[in-house]
């Protein structure tokens, strides 16, 4: 079992529940198409409980099954439910504009996310490319943790035991360069505490900040990255103060909410 779910407390039909969930997660760009030994492999989870929980999730609508080739796709109503989730995010709806206006201002991408287990998904993201064109990266990207600038700003912003969960599953992942990623982690924390913000350079000649803040629907995380080919240096105080400021932007609307 997935180390993030264990809890000796749950009853059978909560651990069929988020065993179902991480099928659903089996699927990603790419692998649209899953079979059960591939689900089986993917997740970890026995022949006998994919080939079960895979009937359900047909019966749920979540899967449509493809008979000829002995395999599964995700069905139109998770679409519907990731429509859902972002037209409901008052999150979203307030940062929305202010992310599209800063990233038309400097020419310079800028992302909203939100964690889900040892990554951090994309609830918006907007992007200028070389020809400084704007266009909007589908939302739903998934990225590694440990490696970026969103993921790292979020493990210094959550509670000290989400990091100690989940360091095995970084160590794992990240084989003999661990060390050097737990390293830089570190960094990260300690430039969350003094300035607000971390950095990291996950992609080539990409320098990416990030910081998070909290809200009604958790720890979410902004972050604005450009392409560069010069010092890392050169540039995080020319990008700093404008998530800095993005950042309480946001939370200063959210703060006008009213109460729940």
């Amino acid at each position: 079992m997935n180390p993030l779910e264990e809890h000796p407390g749950r009853s059978a039909a909560n651990r069929s529940l988020l065993r179902g969930a991480d099928i659903l997660r089996a699927f990603r760009p790419g692998s649209d198409l899953l079979g059960n030994s591939e689900i089986a492999e993917r997740t970890g989870l026995s022949n006998s409980t994919v080939s079960r929980l895979t009937q359900t999730l047909v019966a749920a609508g979540l899967l449509q099954q493809d008979r000829a080739r002995r395999a599964y796709r995700l069905a139109p109503l998770v679409l519907s439910l990731g429509h859902a989730m972002r037209s409901g995010s008052q999150v979203l709806a307030i940062a929305a504009p202010r992310m599209r206006a800063l990233a038309e201002r400097e020419r310079i991408n800028v992302g909203l996310a939100y964690p889900d287990r040892d990554e951090m998904v994309y609830l918006e993201s907007i992007r200028y490319n070389r020809r400084v064109a704007l266009r909007n990266v589908v939302s739903g990207q998934r990225v590694p943790m440990e490696l970026t600038s969103l993921g790292r700003a979020y493990l210094a912003a959550a509670p000290a035991g989400r990091y100690r969960l989940l360091e095995p599953i970084f160590k794992k992942r990240n084989g003999r360069h661990w060390p050097e990623v737990k390293k830089a982690i570190g960094a990260s924390m300690e430039s969350m505490k003094s300035k607000g913000y971390c950095w990291a350079s996950w992609q080539p000649e990409v320098l990416a900040l990030a910081t998070a803040f909290p809200s009604s629907e958790g720890l979410c995380v902004v972050n604005v990255s450009m392409s560069t080919q010069e010092p890392p240096e050169r540039w995080i105080k020319t990008l700093a103060p404008h998530l800095l400021r993005l950042k309480e932007e946001i939370c200063l609307e959210l703060s006008k909410l009213p109460e729940p």
